[in-house]
């Protein structure tokens, strides 16, 4: 923390609002020379009276603590950040959303068809006992892949499978 910067600060702070230090002692309930002392950095206000400076100033507490304003640029420059980070975490939600539907469609697709093959009663040929086998099957494989994609397991194997790779390749490399 750069005390002489704070001081500078509070002196401009309250420049701009058209007070002496002797009016502002007043306002502050201290004396002069303290709001002096704050001014050259020789001394920092108490944390009850900087959170009241900060509010008699309007400005942000951590700008009093910094010693500066805080960049308007820098401020709008977070904030198309942000609003980017949300748009891509919106546009993930949204394929995580398709391929879920898709595991269920599938699955549900499975289903349907298994339980319309037992509804039926069609004879048992080899054919027809694969196909009940085979959707039923899909089904529980269209469950187990949206669970793990909904875990996040899926992309823990993908991630594990690319250090691997990774690995490998180095190790190519040095031999």
């Amino acid at each position: 923390m750069d005390l002489q910067k704070i001081g500078v600060f509070l002196k401009e702070l309250r420049k701009e609002k058209g007070l002496t230090q002797e009016q502002l002692a007043e306002t502050l309930h201290v004396s002069r020379r303290t709001v002096s002392r704050w001014e050259t950095g020789s001394n920092m206000p108490d944390l009850d009276l900087l959170t009241e400076m900060a509010e008699f100033y309007q400005v942000d507490l951590r700008e009093i603590m910094a010693g500066e304003r805080k960049d308007r640029r820098m401020d709008e420059e977070m904030k198309e950040t942000v609003i980017q980070v949300a748009e891509y975490s919106n546009a993930d939600k949204q394929r995580t959303a398709r391929i879920m539907q898709a595991y269920s469609v599938i699955g549900m697709i499975a289903l349907i068809v298994n339980a319309g093959m037992n509804l039926m009663e069609i004879g048992g040929t080899f054919w027809t006992e694969f196909i009940k086998g085979a959707t039923f099957a899909l089904a529980l494989i269209a469950m187990l892949f949206g669970f793990l994609f909904t875990t996040g397991t899926l992309q823990k194997v993908q991630a594990f499978k690319q250090r691997l790779m990774r690995k490998m390749k180095g190790e190519e490399k040095h031999a």
